[in-house]
């Protein structure tokens, strides 16, 4: 339950849910039109697929939910466990993040299927980074889950158990970072086509660097 929180986890999770939201607009604009911040509606497909035969689309969409869940591998091993903390290699996560986007605007230019699956890596990786804080669940990359904990927390408030402000505050502004990002992405595929993936990477790395340079400065000022 939150009642408080740090500044970092605010300003990183609205900035990951806006860069989240960006590349899963882009992915849908692109040749595959395949979400990649997500993985329901593509294992949706996928079954589809299974059933109708279709084993192309089959074999797409399987590999985009293969490639989310070693997304989520790489980091449950680089991070840890699941709570938030300052200190941890979120840095290092973030960067292997920024180059699998990075991978993605290459094939994308290319036209090659791999550059949906290094997105999807992406994607993977930054969910499972972002997990909990005090007992709430934190999600950056798609909108399911924090719908539905705005709901929760709505419903307790309506039941008369009292509004965590602090709660819906946050869930609301990853809601609209993520709305927010989609719209960008889309403008801006519009104009610079598949190099908008590029602009995510650089997004992601400077987020990266301001994240390492923020725990050194704290952890200076705890000797």
């Amino acid at each position: 339950m939150i009642h408080r929180l740090p500044i970092w986890i605010i300003l990183g999770s609205v900035l990951l849910a806006l860069n989240a939201g960006f590349i899963n607009s882009v992915a849908l604009l692109s040749f595959a039109n395949n979400a990649v911040s997500h993985v329901t509606g593509t294992a949706t497909i996928a079954a589809d697929a299974l059933v109708r035969g279709h084993w192309q689309t089959l074999a797409n969409t399987g590999l985009i939910v293969i490639c989310f869940l070693l997304g989520a591998i790489i980091s449950g091993a680089i991070v840890g466990n699941e709570a938030l903390r300052m200190g941890r290699r979120y840095g290092v996560a973030l960067l292997l993040e920024s180059i699998l986007l990075a991978l993605a605007w290459y094939g994308f230019r290319q036209g090659a299927f791999y550059a949906e699956l290094c997105a999807s890596a992406a994607c993977g990786l930054q969910n499972a980074m972002v997990a909990t804080y005090s007992g709430s669940v934190i999600r950056t990359t798609h909108l399911t889950g924090i719908v539905s904990d705005i709901g929760s927390t709505l419903g307790n408030f309506f039941a008369g158990r009292g509004l965590l402000k602090t709660q819906l505050k946050l869930q609301s502004a990853i809601l609209f970072a993520f709305l927010g990002g989609a719209a960008v992405g889309s403008v801006v595929f519009q104009h610079w086509s598949y190099h908008a993936v590029l602009l995510s990477s650089l997004w992601v790395l400077i987020v990266a660097i301001v994240y390492v340079a923020y725990s050194q400065k704290n952890r200076s000022s705890d000797q």
